[in-house]
C-alpha cells in the first residue's frame, strides 16, 4: 500500500518526454511516476495525445494504477472554461472525486527579449500557465473541499530573479505565486492545502533551450549548490508526494516556495 493508494490526482502537462540519453525528461511525467509508485490513480493532460498515451501505457504497465488521458490545451481564443470543465467531468466520472491538483503545464517563448516579445508570445505563457491554474483551481475547488485535498502549483526562479529573455514566462509564474498565496489564505479553512514549487530540473525542454539559446542558457541557468540539476521523479516528484500526503499536509498553513539545489532549495 502506497501513501496515496485510492487517491486521484490531476497532473497537467504530464505527457512522457525523454532526454537525449533516454532518461525521464519531463517534470510532469516525473511527478506522475512518483505518484503512480504510491498507488495514486492519475488524470494526465497535455496537448500531445501520443505523449499522453505513451505515459498511460508505461505507468499502468509498471505500477498497476489507472490513468485517464485527456487532451487539453488552455490557450488564447479557446473556450478555456469548457476545456477545463471537460477534464474535471471526465476525472470525476471515472474516479468519483479529486484529491490532488498539480498545475505543471506551461508553454513560453523563452529566449525572446522583452522588446522583441509579441502579444502572441505573451499570451502563450499567460494562458498556458496563469490562466490554466485559475481555471483548474476554480473547477476543482468543490471536489478538493470535499476531499480536504491539495493544490500544488509551479512557479520559477525566472520570476524571482528576472531571467533574461523570459519576460512572459516570468510574469506568468509570478502570477501563479500570487494566485496560490490567495488560495492558501481563502481555502485553508476548507482543509485545502496549497503550495508552490519553484524547481530547477534537467528536462528535455531545458536541454532544447540550451541548444537553441546557448547565450541565454549560460546567463540564466545556474548549477544548484549541490552540483546537479533536480531529478524530475526522485526529487521533485517525491516532494509533490509529500505535499499531498495527509500526514504532512496539516503541518503546513501557507504557501511553501521551494527552489534550487538537489532540485529544491529552501
Amino acid at each position: 500500500m502506497g501513501h496515496l493508494t485510492g487517491k486521484t490526482a490531476i497532473i497537467t502537462g504530464a505527457g512522457r518526454a525523454v532526454l537525449s540519453d533516454g532518461s525521464c525528461g519531463s517534470i510532469g511525467y516525473g511527478i506522475a511516476t512518483a505518484y503512480a509508485k504510491e498507488g495514486c490513480n492519475l488524470v494526465i493532460t497535455g496537448r500531445n495525445v501520443k505523449k499522453l498515451e505513451d505515459a498511460k501505457e508505461e505507468l499502468e504497465r509498471l505500477y498497476g494504477i489507472k490513468v485517464l488521458c485527456v487532451q487539453a490545451d488552455v490557450c488564447d481564443g479557446a473556450d478555456n472554461e469548457a476545456v477545463v470543465n471537460n477534464v474535471i467531468k471526465q476525472a470525476v466520472d471515472t474516479f468519483g472525486g479529486i484529491d490532488v491538483l498539480i498545475n505543471n503545464a506551461q508553454a513560453s517563448a523563452s529566449g525572446v527579449p522583452l522588446a522583441a516579445h509579441t502579444t502572441e508570445n505573451f499570451n502563450l505563457a499567460m494562458f498556458s500557465g496563469l490562466y490554466a491554474c485559475f481555471y483548474y483551481m476554480k473547477a476543482c475547488y468543490p471536489y478538493l473541499k470535499e476531499s480536504k485535498g491539495s493544490v500544488i502549483n509551479f512557479a520559477s526562479g525566472a520570476g524571482l530573479f528576472g531571467n533574461y529573455g523570459q519576460c512572459s514566462y516570468a510574469a506568468a509564474k509570478e502570477g501563479i505565486r500570487g494566485l496560490s498565496r490567495v488560495a492558501a489564505t481563502e481555502w485553508g479553512p476548507d482543509g485545502i492545502n496549497v503550495n508552490v514549487i519553484c524547481p530547477i530540473a534537467w528536462t528535455a525542454q531545458l536541454e532544447n533551450f540550451q541548444k537553441a539559446y546557448p547565450d541565454a542558457f549560460k546567463a540564466n541557468v545556474k548549477m544548484p549548490p549541490m552540483g546537479h540539476y533536480g531529478d524530475s521523479e526522485k526529487e521533485i516528484g517525491r516532494v509533490c508526494v509529500q505535499l499531498a500526503n495527509p500526514d504532512f499536509k496539516y503541518l503546513t498553513g501557507e504557501t511553501l516556495t521551494l527552489e534550487g539545489g538537489m532540485g529544491l532549495r529552501p
